[in-house]
């Protein structure tokens, strides 16, 4: 497909690489020949000095041959606007990023009259999956599928949860739990387990459950599963007001640490519920004057990714909290993860990932689409949910007979509000959606899990 990307910057570099993974060709346009210069040469795609809203640059980029047009550059007036502009020139399908609070309740009166296909919030997606952390804090990450009903959770194996030198196949007799192991990292290797796979202690493992069977598994094995009750946010950005929104729904009492104080001011008029304290998130003294020691959740979202890391360095010195931390650039990645810091959000994965499921699902030319698609495992790997709206060679096969791919695991099947974690006897049937784990990147289709 031909996609033009507006905006180069973190999101817009990112997309680039995955859709040039996946071999669209590209088009990326922004106003700086310098950040242009910054796209990697491994890149292949046509790269446009100028402004994504002018009609010129737009014709220049080929818009009235283009099947999807991203703007994700810094203003939301002007994607909206590249949107419309590109709507009207060339009938394409249009994504943009919209980060504004002020536009949060008005996104489907946007869908629906500017006629952008689809509106991204990369701070509003990053607060709600921190708040589904803080809900099941045992979690490092939670994925969510089938609308809520089932849940890739990730968490680290300790000595005390008697899982050490245990099969994969022995897990649901030994813990009476209906839960599948999707993935296990074990140090810089990824693994897409069969019942033979041995676990040890200090793997990070992936499970796929419902909520309630995974809450159930964690108690079984002494994890703890209430959400927290408090939660100390250092930072007072976008991200922020969202999550404080959020947690004060869930009845979670919400303290934002900020040193600006007129933001300070608007956050307590926006959020007259949450106690709003005006001073240096990075002042150890103030941190502990205000609790740090007795938070059951600490949220880092300063603007600096190293401040970040090292407040929840010492957070998880002072305490026993749910420990979340905002990441912008993933260049140290690797380091981040050594670090055993609790759950680490990179804003920019997040909003590529629901972009990606948009492209795939549109990409796709028979019914079985991409339905909801994650990076996990350090983009090691992808879950990928796939609605099945018409017969193909997949149906009505036992999954023990079906020639799938190497590195890839059927992880569930959602099939009329029933939650099936699937055996070798068990069918994928019309009207199902299927989770599928796997090594293999850019699947667009159900039946692309088979070996040729």
């Amino acid at each position: 497909m031909r996609i033009i990307i507006i905006g180069c910057g973190k999101v817009g570099l990112s997309l680039a690489e995955q859709l040039n993974e996946e071999h669209h060709d590209l088009v990326i346009i922004d106003s700086s020949a310098e950040s242009l210069q910054e796209v990697p040469e491994n890149i292949d795609a046509m790269k446009i000095v100028g402004n994504g809203s002018s009609i010129q640059t737009l014709l220049e980029a080929g818009v009235d041959e283009a099947d999807i047009l991203i703007a994700v550059t810094e203003s939301d007036e002007l994607n909206l606007l590249c949107g419309l502009i590109a709507k009207k020139a060339g009938n394409c399908h249009t994504i943009a990023r919209v980060r504004n609070p002020v536009y949060s309740k008005e996104i489907e009166f946007i869908k629906e009259r500017l006629g952008v296909s689809m509106v991204i919030n990369p701070e509003l997606t990053a607060a709600t999956e921190i708040a589904r952390l803080l809900r099941f804090p045992s979690a490092i990450n939670i994925d969510t599928f089938a609308k809520g009903r089932v849940e890739l959770l990730k968490f680290k194996v300790r000595p005390e949860f008697g899982l050490n030198d245990v099969p994969v196949s022995k897990l649901q007799e030994r813990f009476k739990s209906n839960i599948l192991v999707a993935a296990v990292e074990r140090g810089e290797e990824v693994h897409i387990p069969n019942g033979d796979f041995i676990l040890k202690d200090e793997d990070s493992i992936s499970i796929i459950a419902s909520p309630r069977n995974a809450a159930e598994f964690f108690r079984i094995i002494g994890l703890k599963t209430n959400q927290i009750r408090n939660c100390m946010v250092i930072g007072g950005g976008k991200i922020a007001y969202y999550l404080a929104k959020q947690l004060i729904d869930m009845r979670i009492d919400v303290k934002i640490i900020e040193k600006d104080k007129k933001r300070c001011e608007e956050l307590s008029e926006l959020l007259p519920e949450a106690l709003i304290v005006n001073g240096d998130g990075t002042n150890k003294k103030l941190l502990l004057e205000e609790g740090l020691k007795n938070a059951e959740g600490i949220v880092t979202l300063t603007n600096l990714d190293e401040e970040n890391i090292l407040l929840t360095l010492f957070a998880k010195d002072q305490s026993k909290a749910k420990l979340v931390t905002k990441v912008n650039k993933i260049a140290f990645d690797d380091i981040i993860d050594r670090l055993d810091i609790g759950s680490v959000i990179y804003p920019k994965y997040l909003t590529a990932d629901y972009i990606l499921q948009y492209v795939r699902a549109m990409r796709n030319s028979i019914g079985s689409n991409v339905e909801t698609l994650y990076q996990i495992l350090d983009g090691q790997a992808e879950a990928l949910e796939f609605a099945i709206r018409e017969r193909s060679q997949v149906t009505g096969v036992p999954l023990m007979d079906l020639p799938t791919k190497d590195n890839l695991l059927l992880g569930c099947i959602h099939r009329k509000g029933k939650i099936i974690i699937p055996r070798g006897h068990d069918t994928i049937e019309v009207g199902d959606t299927v989770i599928v784990v796997t090594t293999q990147k850019g699947l667009h289709d159900i039946q692309d899990i088979l070996k040729k």
